[in-house]
């Protein structure tokens, strides 16, 4: 006889909903709240309080980055910034009042605290002297007029003459068309093997003036660095007697004597 089958029975029980948290469970309370406030104004009070007060008042500018004449422009042009708060400090303005410097490129600055403020200077390079009559003027490579010269000053840096018409002045520019294009020009001869003595723009174009009377003829005032890669190579191989070296077409080099022919 045949065993009865068991059935088992599952009974379903019940879906309850899903609780929902309410969402200002995550908020901070209002007490919170007035505390976070609270701090963040006395914060803020004693920030402004601390911009007031001499506990951060400069008392020491250090300057670096630049030769000792020129910190000392430097140090006098920023003096009436002691006593001022490093917090309340105008970093636009303190640059802007720092590169007015004629020696002067760019600078930047940073605050030791408590009463320190350190200022790091890009001084500008010299590399000519313009005269203009009597007058004598130290040029940098941005053709910007440095500083007062004796003729006879910075005998390594090369001559430019310009007109007596030419404005000039100390912490100004000179003019692009002439005297500013050969300091730019001056400024790639850093390793040039010959010592340049005079340069001028004349109606041929940029000329410079070797130590031993060699006249270097670059032309139109562009692609000075080719050029004088090849100038160099021109000179080791300089024919006795030559005066000058033309590499105005850098592709094809001349050298000759101006005294027998203009151009050989």
């Amino acid at each position: 006889m045949a065993r009865p089958r068991a059935r088992a029975a599952v009974a379903p029980l019940p879906r309850g909903r899903k609780r929902q948290l309410p969402a200002r469970r995550f908020l901070p309370s209002g007490r919170s709240l007035l505390a976070g406030f609270g701090i963040l104004a006395v914060a803020a009070g004693l920030y402004g309080v601390a911009r007031q007060t001499s506990a951060f008042a400069m008392d020491t500018i250090e300057v670096v980055g630049a030769p000792p004449a020129v910190r000392a422009q430097v140090s006098a042009a920023v003096a009436g910034w002691r006593g001022r708060s490093l917090l309340s400090l105008d970093g636009a303005a303190l640059r802007r009042q720092v590169a007015a410097v004629p020696g002067v490129v760019s600078a930047t600055y940073d605050r030791s605290f408590p009463h320190t403020l350190r200022i790091e200077v890009v001084p500008e390079t010299p590399v000519a002297v313009v005269r203009q009559g009597a007058k004598s003027w130290i040029v940098s490579a941005r053709g910007r007029v440095v500083a007062r010269a004796q003729p006879h000053a910075a005998p390594g840096l090369a001559r430019i003459w310009i007109p007596r018409t030419t404005p000039v002045a100390v912490g100004g520019f000179l003019p692009a068309n002439h005297a500013a294009a050969v300091a730019r020009a001056l400024a790639l001869t850093k390793r040039f093997p010959a010592r340049i003595v005079l340069a001028a723009i004349r109606r041929e174009g940029l000329v410079f003036r070797l130590r031993n009377g060699v006249e270097l003829r670059l032309g139109e005032p562009a692609d000075i660095r080719l050029k004088l890669a090849v100038a160099r190579e021109a000179l080791r191989r300089l024919p006795p007697g030559s005066t000058y070296v033309d590499v105005s077409v850098p592709g094809r080099p001349v050298a000759g004597n101006s005294q027998v022919s203009g151009r050989d």
